[in-house]
């Protein structure tokens, strides 16, 4: 492509993905407050894959034809569960500190990397994971008390990780279209089997909501392996910490959150962190939630 290393294209792509990322967070704590957990992901996968379904209806067979797809079965189990965490901490923790949480992943990559794929790591890599960490620890225990909510949202991150290595080897010989399509056909189903004890009738306004997650969820997917595309992944990378920037300017509008001084500095360390991690290892055009 004439394009694909068009640094500037890549940066704002990547950062408009971010963006609509932070606009789905934005969208997931409102509709927390009056939906139960499980209902907003249920309702952010069926309208993801109504919005992708004229796409896999085209395409028709083509799209789909895979040889491993155990693969996509357990991205999308392992991204099935970090939405279920991620949702979870943005309805209970301030926006930013959700977004925060589940940047998280690129500490836990190299070590799922390390065990499962057999890749060795940089040493810029090993030395991130503890820095990162003494981030991490200063969002969770700011103030002397293990704070269990923002323990869920990394887990998160721990699931997130595992979906990421996941596409690492999807890449080998699926395209990105295909995982976003995977995993919204595995994602809705599985999501649906909550619904049997949690379903609870949306309202108009719960509904539109609902969609917006979707559309900017897809979108945001969408965005995200466009901008990869258009320039080295070790160079964009960074930029996918804008989504904490828009969580925090989201918070503060709606919600009146302000940030504590302990955040911000775990902020600095985890995103220090994430890039040093990020520039010292392989880098995948992954899918975000």
């Amino acid at each position: 492509m004439l394009y694909r290393q068009n640094l500037l294209l890549g940066a704002i792509l990547i950062i408009a993905s971010e963006l609509m990322f932070a606009s789905m967070g934005a969208c997931v704590k409102a509709l927390s407050n009056s939906l139960p957990n499980e209902m907003a992901v249920f309702l952010r996968n069926i309208f993801g894959l109504i919005l992708l379904s004229p796409l896999i209806l085209r395409s028709r067979a083509a799209l789909l034809q895979t040889t491993i797809i155990h693969l996509h079965l357990l991205r999308a189990g392992a991204g099935l569960s970090a939405m279920y965490c991620f949702f979870y901490a943005l309805g209970n923790l301030q926006l930013a500190d959700g977004m925060l949480l589940k940047m998280t992943a690129p500490l836990f990559m190299p070590l799922i990397a390390i065990f499962w794929l057999g890749e060795m790591a940089r040493r810029l890599t090993l030395m991130a994971i503890p820095v990162g960490f003494m981030g991490v620890a200063l969002v969770l225990n700011p103030n002397g008390e293990f704070n269990w909510i923002a323990m869920i949202g990394l887990l998160g991150g721990a699931f997130a990780a595992l979906a990421k290595v996941t596409v690492r080897r999807l890449g080998q010989s699926e395209p990105s279209i295909r995982v976003i399509c995977y995993f919204a056909l595995f994602a809705t189903p599985i999501s649906a089997i909550p619904m049997l004890w949690s379903w609870q009738t949306p309202t108009p306004d719960e509904l539109l909501l609902a969609l917006l997650i979707g559309v900017f969820g897809v979108s945001g997917q969408f965005l995200l392996t466009r901008g990869y595309a258009a320039a080295s992944a070790s160079n964009v990378s960074p930029f996918t910490y804008f989504s904490v920037i828009f969580g925090a300017i989201y918070g503060y509008l709606f919600w009146g959150e302000t940030l504590s001084s302990t955040f911000i500095a775990g902020a600095i360390i985890i995103v220090v962190a994430g890039i040093m991690a990020l520039r010292g290892g392989r880098i995948d055009t992954d899918q975000e939630m």
